[in-house]
């Protein structure tokens, strides 16, 4: 049975999903955007930042989740401008450093004027 993951330490859904729902040993997450957990605001700031502010909610439903990056089998990227590219990876190396498959592609708008979502496949350790 797929069970619902939540946690108060990553936003909650702005939407009808989950943060992320575990079953037959993987835990699949909803695309985490730059929202600050303790005040529901988007994180301004440039690329980097909102990377940063992206992976701590990441970590934060992984954890929820009995998973952590190491177990990290798939990441789906969006960005608003491609040129951020380069930017965007320098602050994603640091934190996947089992290198997961991945997808980055640019979109034309993301939910709040965020900048950056990531989508997390991992195995539930």
């Amino acid at each position: 049975m797929p069970k619902e993951i939540k946690t108060d330490k990553a936003p909650a859904a702005i939407g009808p999903y989950s943060q992320a729902i575990c079953v037959g040993g993987f835990l699949y997450l909803s695309g985490q955007i730059p929202i600050v957990p303790e005040t529901g605001e988007l994180l301004s700031g440039d690329i980097a930042s909102q990377t940063e502010q992206v992976i701590r909610n990441i970590e934060a439903v992984l954890l929820e989740g009995g998973s952590n990056f190491d177990n990290v089998i798939k990441t789906t990227c969006f960005l608003q401008d491609i040129g951020d590219f380069t930017e965007f990876n320098k602050v994603y190396a640091k934190h996947f450093v089992s290198k997961p498959v991945r997808s980055c592609v640019a979109v034309a708008a993301l939910p709040k004027g965020a900048l950056v979502e990531i989508e997390v496949i991992a195995v539930v350790k």
